[in-house]
């Protein structure tokens, strides 16, 4: 990444967005703070954003429901600071799309090599979209525009994708009828190794089948392949 990294510190506590985006401006980067999501979508509609450092304890719209919207509408990579540091949290957290999670109190350098870590992660994606970008792909039934991240029925319905969602199924789509273990799912779609008992993937998956497939808890799309993860069991056409 050749310019400086622009980040946006989204936090109710006027001491950590100070505090935070001195730090990063001391490392390279620049900085924007917004108190709560209003202040946030203002600064997104005047300015390109590389990374939103997001709090999920905030007044008004809290950081979950914040990501949840930002992941339908943009690739922006979230990395969530916040004092919740429950395991169901950061799940439901990593599950609507952020890339990252970090608990408060934290050490300014961890928060530093963490945004590094996901820049780098997304510098790698954009420059290799994958061979189905800018394309449409069918599939049992489903038709997938890969540039509007449209995903349309044959009867015209029309399904809004996560961020995440989005990425796993692309994952699924490129590579039909290939066993990927969680690792791998994990790995290919954001970029990092699976703590011991992260359920990150299957929730995924779950969430993915409750939309694409006709009976969810008897899956003909994404199979599950005991002791070895998930397979796309359908044929793919790739349209330009």
């Amino acid at each position: 990444m050749n310019e400086q990294p622009h980040i946006l510190v989204v936090d109710d506590h006027r001491e950590i967005r100070d505090a935070v985006s001195r730090y990063l401006e001391k490392n390279g980067m620049r900085a924007t703070t917004a108190r709560n999501a209003v202040e946030m979508d203002n600064k997104l509609k005047s300015g390109r954003f590389d990374l939103i450092v997001l709090d999920i304890m905030m007044p008004g719209e809290d950081g979950l429901s914040v990501c949840r919207r930002l992941s339908a509408e943009s690739d922006v990579p979230i990395l969530f600071l916040t004092a919740l540091a429950e395991e169901t949290d950061r799940i439901v957290g990593l599950e609507l799309g952020a890339d990252d999670y970090l608990s408060k109190p934290f050490n300014p350098r961890e928060l530093l090599a963490r945004i590094k870590a996901i820049l780098r992660r997304a510098e790698r994606r954009e420059s290799s979209a994958g061979e189905l970008s800018g394309r449409l792909v069918a599939f049992s039934g489903w038709t997938l525009d890969t540039d509007s991240r449209r995903l349309c029925a044959d009867n015209g319905n029309e399904i809004d994708l996560t961020s995440s969602e989005f990425k796993l199924l692309t994952v699924f789509l490129e590579r039909p009828r290939m066993v990927l273990s969680r690792d791998q799912l994990l790995d290919l779609t954001a970029g990092r190794a699976a703590p011991p008992l992260d359920r990150t993937i299957d929730n995924q998956v779950s969430r993915l089948r409750r939309k694409i497939e006709q009976d969810p808890s008897r899956p003909q799309i994404i199979s599950t392949v005991r002791g070895d993860g998930y397979s796309l069991t359908a044929d793919v056409e790739v349209g330009s």
